[in-house]
């Protein structure tokens, strides 16, 4: 169950109780005052929501603006409210605030934002005598002894909600994942982060990045309470909305949960009894920390040896173009979905700059002014591959290898995709290292199992220092399940590594895919396996 009332953990919510302190995690862009009455409905959990979800306020005289982390969009107020925000104070929710993000979602670190960046206290030092590590929320004390030089990413572009989660401010955070922007910041940030089926959770609200990506996304502390928001009594799952086109309807949903357990009936027993977890050959890259290795393949060893879980490599040949074909996908849609802000439609005008309507663009200047570099470097990129002279060498390209990657999660996955007719392996893609089941191909699969990120958290200097490119690389492993618009989930893995005397300690994610609106049984999954991985870090 979700916390009632206040936020539980006292200790945590100290972490934002110093101005100081407030002003190193910078999670939050504005907040909600604490309520002066008691409503007649009491609050089941408080809310944070990322500043590109728009939001209304019935407890102050104006509106919450909606900024999307943007000098273009600093002072806009929405005049409606999100549909899953409405959704969730239906079901109890207490908005606390807006939290920070990576200008329009466009980022892997809360970075790029007009607010300034979000970072997070690095864990404490590993207890000499002991070689496991436990998965930490930022502690007060500890922070307050560094400043941001020894601070680190809280990953993006969902970094504030994270942090919103992980300091005990929020029981539940609500963020976007385009790319990865739900799990990433949750394995940096020790928390958990789900990203549902594709058209689960109505984006009507969300200011558009990617259309064709963009899902609303849960962070929380545990499994238990996302699965209670979306599978519960009055479970989201069940809810369309006609706003949204790309929203499945209900009849949609029902016939997309026609076969698929968890919907309705609540999974009982040993759910990790008997499952095939398939390890993705092409998932194990040279820029896999080594911790991180070991701390994956001690995961699927403790699900085979003490679960009876099967543990099978699968080969997603495709996986080696998915992130090159995103980074041509995302910043095309975004360059035709941020048209619209130039000063006159949307977005604060450029009253201090000379009328450029004669010689050039009207909105030129305004443009120029209230977009942030990374902003304006994936408007050009995805201008240029919709140009006439490039659209066949890029944005048609990458949509074929979009396919090719939903293709190769059809056939690994048992369960058959919804939307999809079956589709089986042509033997000559295969991996050579690949057991064959039978003449049809190799086994099938429940679920992935794969890191979220390749690294810990990085420092934030050193992220500053990155290029566009080195910060894109932290998007691998999340990117496929994106552009096939599958479900995944992020749960904290505690990993340690021993390099000589230096032992580099931390949490990471580790993620788990599903097929298309097998979303009931992920979750499930994913709470007896986070399950799990606590027993056995208590156990050490």
């Amino acid at each position: 169950m979700l916390a009632r009332g206040r936020p539980r953990g006292l200790h945590l919510r100290h972490v934002c109780s110093s101005r100081q302190q407030r002003r190193l995690l910078n999670h939050f862009i504005s907040k909600e005052p604490e309520p002066t009455e008691q409503p007649p409905t009491p609050y089941r959990f408080t809310l944070a929501v990322k500043d590109n979800i728009a939001t209304t306020s019935s407890s102050t005289p104006s509106p919450q603006p909606t900024t999307c982390a943007s000098p273009f969009l600093a002072t806009y107020h929405s005049p409606f409210e999100a549909t899953i925000v409405t959704q969730l104070r239906a079901r109890g929710a207490r908005l606390v605030g807006k939290t920070n993000l990576d200008e329009f979602g466009m980022g892997s670190h809360s970075t790029h934002s007009a607010a300034g960046a979000v970072s997070q206290p690095p864990p404490p030092p590993p207890n000499p005598t002991h070689t496991h590590t436990h998965t930490h929320a930022p502690d007060s004390n500890h922070a307050h002894n560094h400043d941001m030089e020894g601070m680190l990413s809280a990953g993006g572009s969902s970094g504030g909600s994270a942090l919103a989660v992980a300091t005990g401010e929020a029981d539940l955070a609500l963020g976007t994942d385009t790319g990865g922007s739900v799990r990433l910041p949750a394995a940096y940030c020790g928390v958990v982060g789900y990203k549902p089926s594709y058209g689960m959770v109505s984006r009507f609200g969300v200011v558009p990045y990617a259309n064709s990506l963009d899902t609303v996304g849960f962070l929380a502390k545990g499994v238990r309470a996302i699965r209670e928001v979306v599978l519960g009594k009055q479970g989201l799952w069940g809810e369309g909305d006609g706003r949204d086109p790309t929203c499945l309807s209900a009849a949609a949903r029902r016939r997309c949960a026609r076969g698929r357990e968890g919907y309705g009936t609540p999974l009982g027993g040993e759910v990790l009894r008997g499952l095939r977890f398939g390890i993705p050959l092409e998932y194990n890259i040279e820029e896999l920390e080594p911790g991180i290795r070991d701390a994956w393949a001690a995961a699927a060893k403790m699900l085979q040896d003490e679960f009876g879980a099967r543990v099978v490599p699968v080969s997603l040949p495709t996986t080696r173009h998915a992130l090159a074909a995103y980074y041509v996908i995302a910043p095309a849609e975004a360059s035709s979905n941020l048209a619209k802000y130039d000063g006159i439609r949307y977005g604060a005008r450029d009253t201090e700059a000379a009328s450029d309507a004669a010689g050039g663009v009207l909105y030129a200047a305004s443009r120029g002014k209230g977009f942030g570099d990374e902003v304006k470097r994936r408007i050009l990129l995805g201008s240029y591959t919709l140009s006439s002279e490039a659209m066949d060498n890029y944005f048609i390209k990458a949509q074929r290898v979009r396919r090719l990657v939903r293709k190769d999660f059809n056939r690994v996955f048992a369960l058959d995709n919804p939307l999809h007719e079956r589709e089986t392996f042509d033997l000559t893609d295969l991996d050579e290292s690949i057991a064959m089941e039978d003449k049809w191909g190799p086994e099938e699969v429940d679920f992935l199992l794969c890191p979220t990120a390749p690294t810990l958290a990085p420092k934030l200097a050193d992220v500053m220092k990155q290029t566009s490119v080195d910060a894109y690389m932290n998007d691998v492993f999340t990117v496929p399940a994106s552009l096939a618009g599958l479900p995944a989930i992020s749960i904290p893995m505690p990993v340690a590594s021993t390099a000589g005397d230096v032992v580099r300690s931390g949490t990471a994610g580790l993620q788990l895919i599903g097929q298309y609106w097998d979303d009931a049984r992920l979750l499930a999954v994913a709470d007896a396996v986070s399950t799990a991985l606590k027993g056995a870090s208590t156990a050490k």
